[in-house]
C-alpha cells in the first residue's frame, strides 16, 4: 500500500525537493510583493466581469451579501492555506499539500482540479478584458467587429450551447500571448510590471468610489433582495446564495501566492502575510465598488460582461473623462490577473513534472531566466485557444466549481495533518483549532450545491479527462512509487 494509490511523501522529502538546485527557482519576493501579487491575481474578473450578470441574473443588490458570504467561506479557506504555505512552502500548493496527507491519488486529484481554476480563471478574465478593450476603443471612435472580438459559441441556463456566427476572441487571444512571453522570461520582471498595474487599479478604485458616491440611487439597491421566481436560484435568499458561488470566483487569487512559495525570500513569515493581507484589501475594495457600481444602475441594466462600464457611462458627459480612466484601469487591473493566473498554473505543472505525474518537459527551468520555461509557453498556448472560443459565464461558473472543491481538499488535508502530526512545528496555525478548517470544508461544500446542474457536469467531465491521463501516464511514471524511473 505504501507504494500504491495512497502512497505519500514526507514534509521533509518535499522539503529537499524545493531546495534542489536542479530545480530551483529564484527566490526575490518579499511581504510587499506576494500582498501586491494576491491583490492582482484577486481583483479582477470577479468585480470588473462577474459581478454585473451575477446581480442581474440571480440576485439582484443582493450580490453585495453575495460577496460578504463568499469572503467568509475564503477567510476559512485562506487561514488553512497559511497554515500549509507556512510549513510545506514549495510551487504545488494545495497539490503538494494533498501529496502530504492524503496520498498521491488524492494529490493528482487536487493538482488535476488546480489546472482547472488556474486555467479557465485566466481564460475568464481575458474574455472580460477583450470587452472592455472593445468598449474603450469605441469610445475613441474605433470600432471592432463582434466577429472578431467574440467567441463562436456561446451558453445560458435557458437555451443551453449555441452558436453564434462570430470567428474568435482576438483581442482576448492577444493579451494571453503578450502575459506569457512576459512570464515566461523572468519573475522579477512579471513582479514589476504587477506591482505597477495593482497601484494603478486600487488608486482609481477609490477615484472611482469617490466620484461614484453622488450618483447612487438608494431606490436601486431596494429591495436589497427581489422575490424569488419561483425557480431555485434565480433571486430571493437562493439567488443571493447562487451568487455567493458565482461571485466566489472574485476572490480567487489569494491561493496562487502558495505557488510563488520556492521565489519568496522568507516563505514561513510571508506567505501567509500575503494571502491574508490580499484578501482583506480586496474584501474592502469589493463591498465599496458594489454599492456604487448597483447604486448607479439598476440591477436589470448589468446583465453584459462589460457591466462596470454601464455604469460608469451612467454618471453622464461631466464625467466622460472617468469613464477612459476607468477602463483602462479595469484593463490594467485584468492583466495583472493573468499574469499571476499563468505564472501559478506554470508552477504547478512544473512541480507535478518533478514528481512524475507529468512529462519531464513540464518540470525543468530555463538555464537563464530560472523559470519553468516550457511549462509556462505551453499553458500560454493552451489559454490562447480556450480564450479564442468560450464565453465568460460558463467559464467563470467551472472555475468556481473547481476552486471550492480544491479549498475543501485543503481543509480537509488540515484535519488530517493536525490528527497525525499534531507536533509538527507550524510557523502559522490556523486558530481555534478543527473549527476553522470543519467551517472551511463545510462551507465550500454548501457553495458548491447552488452551482448550477450544468457545471458539475463539466466538472464530472474534467475529471474523467484527469483520471484517463493519470492511469495512462501518471501512475506508470509516478516517482515515489517507481524509483527505479528517477
Amino acid at each position: 500500500m505504501s507504494k500504491g494509490l495512497f502512497a505519500k511523501k514526507s514534509i521533509s522529502a518535499l522539503l529537499d525537493e524545493a531546495s534542489d538546485k536542479s530545480h530551483a527557482l529564484k527566490r526575490t519576493l518579499g511581504p510587499m510583493n506576494l500582498t501586491a501579487m494576491g491583490i492582482g491575481a484577486i481583483i479582477g474578473a470577479g468585480l470588473f466581469v462577474l459581478t454585473g450578470p451575477a446581480a442581474a441574473t440571480y440576485a439582484g443588490p443582493g450580490v453585495l451579501i453575495s460577496f460578504v458570504i463568499a469572503a467568509i467561506v475564503c477567510v476559512f479557506s485562506a487561514l488553512c492555506y497559511a497554515e500549509f504555505a507556512s510549513m510545506i512552502p514549495i510551487a504545488g500548493s494545495a497539490y503538494s499539500y494533498a501529496y502530504a496527507t492524503l496520498g498521491e491519488f488524492v494529490a493528482w486529484i487536487m493538482g488535476w482540479v488546480l489546472v482547472c481554476e488556474f486555467l479557465f480563471s485566466p481564460t475568464t478574465v481575458a474574455v472580460g478584458w477583450s470587452s472592455y478593450f472593445v468598449s474603450l476603443m469605441r469610445d475613441c471612435g474605433w470600432d471592432i467587429s463582434a466577429a472578431w472580438s467574440n467567441g463562436p459559441i456561446a451558453y445560458d441556463l435557458v437555451n443551453g450551447w449555441m452558436v453564434t456566427g462570430n470567428f474568435l476572441n482576438i483581442p482576448a487571444m492577444l493579451i494571453v500571448t503578450l502575459i506569457g512571453g512576459m512570464v515566461a522570461i523572468g519573475i522579477q520582471t512579471a513582479a514589476f510590471v504587477n506591482n505597477l498595474l495593482v497601484i494603478v487599479k486600487l488608486g482609481v478604485i477609490a477615484l472611482l468610489i469617490i466620484c461614484g458616491m453622488a450618483f447612487i440611487n438608494w431606490d436601486n439597491l431596494t429591495p436589497l433582495i427581489p422575490a424569488n421566481t419561483g425557480v431555485f436560484g434565480q433571486f430571493g435568499w437562493s439567488g443571493v446564495m447562487r451568487g455567493a458561488s458565482v461571485v466566489f470566483f472574485a476572490f480567487i487569487g489569494f491561493d496562487a501566492i502558495a505557488t510563488l512559495a520556492q521565489e519568496s525570500r522568507n516563505p514561513q513569515k510571508d506567505m501567509p502575510i500575503g494571502m491574508l493581507g490580499s484578501l482583506g484589501i480586496s474584501t474592502i475594495a469589493y463591498i465599496l465598488v458594489g454599492i456604487v457600481l448597483l447604486g448607479a444602475v439598476s440591477y436589470t441594466q448589468m446583465g453584459a460582461p462589460d457591466s462596470f462600464a454601464v455604469a460608469v457611462n451612467a454618471f453622464g458627459p461631466k464625467f466622460v473623462w472617468l469613464r477612459y480612466v476607468v477602463k483602462i484601469a479595469i484593463l490594467a487591473g485584468l492583466t495583472t490577473v493573468i499574469l499571476v493566473m499563468i505564472m501559478g498554473l506554470a508552477r504547478i505543472l512544473f512541480t507535478m513534472a518533478i514528481d512524475g505525474l507529468l512529462p519531464k518537459a513540464f518540470g525543468k527551468t530555463h538555464p537563464k531566466f530560472k523559470t519553468p520555461f516550457f511549462a509556462t509557453l505551453f499553458v500560454t498556448l493552451v489559454m490562447i485557444v480556450i480564450t479564442g472560443v468560450f464565453p465568460v459565464e460558463i467559464l467563470g461558473q467551472l472555475t468556481s466549481m473547481s476552486t471550492l472543491l480544491v479549498f475543501a481538499i485543503v481543509g480537509v488535508g488540515i484535519l488530517i495533518l493536525r490528527y497525525k502530526q499534531p507536533k509538527l512545528h507550524r510557523p502559522f496555525k490556523a486558530p481555534l483549532g478543527p473549527v476553522i478548517p470543519l467551517l472551511a470544508v463545510l462551507t465550500c461544500l454548501i457553495q458548491m450545491g447552488a452551482l448550477p446542474a450544468v457545471t458539475w457536469i463539466q466538472l464530472i467531465g474534467w475529471m474523467v479527462v484527469g483520471l484517463i491521463i493519470y492511469a495512462v501516464y501518471g501512475a506508470r511514471h509516478s516517482l515515489l512509487r517507481h524509483p527505479r524511473k528517477a
